[in-house]
């Protein structure tokens, strides 16, 4: 085989979901739609947030920040592969390919520090209720916030260094709609180790720790409100943490069926289907889930809808 270095070759082939012609409308209306519904939501819930003063605690901050963050997760994968659709062109650049994987990376992991810190005000506030507004002062807000960020964005930027470093075959096929790290991975011709090596200890890492404090979190919430009497109580307190969990579940469970899944099980088909699930699905779900179970978040809705009403007329 002719193996080629990215210096003289410097794009690749994104394959997509279906090299069907006549599969190709349905998919640019679905991902379209997909899309459009992910961001509006998303943006509805933020401009809620901030146009409602009712809403400007620790809980809505976080929830304001994971919408900001989905929007940008979706925005990083669809509109290329809507574009590469209508235009019936797969190319994309070794830099656009990069770049794509750097902000893939930092959105999806800032999405699960984002859960677990809202796990986290989820705990202070039904297992400590009266210390909730010591502990959760807007500083300790935004520092968590801001290291969520801070430590993400080094952290893609770590794995994009490592994958700048590598060559790769004469075959630039990727079975897949993004610059996903594993499917680009694949592709090299030089040895991946060091890259697998930091993935699976680093990211592993991360991920571990997120679960973990997402379960001990849970833990203590669950077996608080098992020892409220009245069951009225119990219900209203798991009312309060039921949507980030429905989201938390969501997340997690497709995430995990793409890169921790037993490799004989997997397949470019599988792992694509459950890409789609967590990087569009999610997102655009997140909104109705938060919407539907908030009474806060419908409210809020309501007021903005009947505003916006008044001032058009």
């Amino acid at each position: 085989m002719e193996w080629e270095n990215l210096t003289s070759v410097s794009e690749f082939f994104l394959l997509g979901l279906s090299e069907q012609p006549e599969q190709q409308e349905v998919l640019f209306g679905l991902f379209l739609s997909m899309y459009l519904v992910t961001v509006m939501g998303n943006f509805l819930i933020i401009l809620a947030i901030i146009t409602d003063a009712q809403l400007h605690t620790p809980m809505y901050f976080f929830l304001a920040n994971l919408s900001l963050a989905d929007s940008c997760f979706v925005s990083t994968t669809v509109p290329k592969m809507l574009a590469n659709i209508w235009t019936q062109n797969q190319v994309i650049s070794y830099a656009g390919c990069l770049s794509q994987l750097y902000f893939f990376m930092l959105f999806v992991m800032l999405e699960a520090c984002l859960l677990v810190v809202m796990a986290y005000d989820r705990y202070v506030a039904i297992c400590h209720p009266l210390h909730y507004i010591v502990v959760m002062r807007p500083e300790l807000c935004v520092l968590l916030v801001s290291a969520s960020w801070i430590m993400n964005a080094l952290h893609s930027l770590l794995h994009t260094f490592l994958m700048n470093s590598l060559s790769f075959c004469a075959n630039h096929e990727i079975p897949h709609f993004f610059c996903d790290i594993n499917p680009f991975l694949s592709l090299s011709c030089t040895d991946p180790f060091i890259n697998e090596l930091v993935i699976f200890t680093i990211g592993g890492l991360v991920g571990l720790v997120c679960v973990l404090c997402l379960t001990i979190s849970y833990a203590y919430i669950f077996s608080t409100i098992l020892k409220i009497p009245s069951v009225q109580g119990k219900r209203k307190a798991f009312s309060t943490c039921s949507s980030h969990l429905s989201v938390v579940s969501l997340f997690f469970g497709t995430s995990f069926c793409v890169y921790f899944s037993p490799p004989s099980t997997r397949s470019a088909e599988t792992d694509t289907v459950a890409s789609v699930m967590y990087t569009v699905v999610t997102p655009m779900l997140n909104p109705f889930i938060y919407s539907l179970r908030n009474r806060d978040i419908k409210s809020s809705l309501r007021k903005l809808i009947q505003v916006r009403k008044i001032h058009f007329h």
